[in-house]
């Protein structure tokens, strides 16, 4: 204690305790690369202060923009695993690598995107393109909707996993009731064949752009 001049074992009875000055707190690398028109919001606080977070749109962004490349380390296997997150890997030099994110330091901020539940939530197509993993858009996204991403048709091959994905209902987490009627297909403007998925779609449509 630099006013009684002793050295003590924890704080000074006769002066009391010192003032202490926190550090600021710097974003992690992820939050810092989120673009200024896209938001983090929290959408459920979890036991241990464990924030679920989602990335909302803060202006209309246009159909067919690209987001990434998805940043994250290359890894036989993945150390950080979340349910409501797409599970990405990539070929590099013949062999298929998980795009792993065990914390925000080291990805970008595309690991906050959540997968999409069925076809009218989704927003952006997940592809590979030259080792690397990106984002587009397949709809005009509103402000204050939410970014949510399924695979691309060949990118679901790759990764052994379906075009369409609908996630079940349960009780720890609730989905708005799925109406009986279905949902309006992706049609093609060139031959009016339908399909389930805008993901499909662009597919079929190589095949005309192929025969021009």
């Amino acid at each position: 204690c630099e006013d009684c001049g002793k050295s003590l074992i924890g704080e000074c009875k006769l002066h009391g305790p010192l003032i202490r000055a926190k550090d600021r707190v710097i974003p992690s690398r992820a939050r810092l690369t989120l673009p200024h028109y896209l938001t983090l919001r929290v959408l459920e606080l979890r036991a241990g202060n464990q924030q679920i977070l989602g990335v909302f749109a803060k202006k209309v962004i246009q159909k067919r923009t690209q987001f990434g490349p998805y940043v994250g380390q290359l890894s036989t296997k993945l150390t950080r695993y979340d349910e409501s997150r797409l599970v990405l890997q990539v070929l590099k030099d013949g062999g298929k690598y998980f795009l792993d994110t065990p914390n925000e330091d080291c990805g970008n901020w595309m690991m906050f995107v959540r997968l999409a539940r069925n076809q009218e939530e989704q927003t952006l197509v997940a592809y590979q393109h030259c080792g690397e993993v990106y984002f587009t858009t397949v709809k005009p996204i509103e402000p204050h909707t939410e970014l949510k991403v399924w695979y691309a048709a060949d990118y679901a091959k790759f990764m052994e996993a379906s075009a369409v994905f609908i996630k079940e209902e349960s009780d720890a987490c609730p989905l708005p009731p799925v109406a009986k009627e279905p949902v309006d297909p992706w049609t093609c403007s060139s031959c009016r064949s339908t399909f389930a998925t805008f993901a499909l779609l662009e597919s079929h449509q190589c095949i005309h752009k192929d025969r021009v």
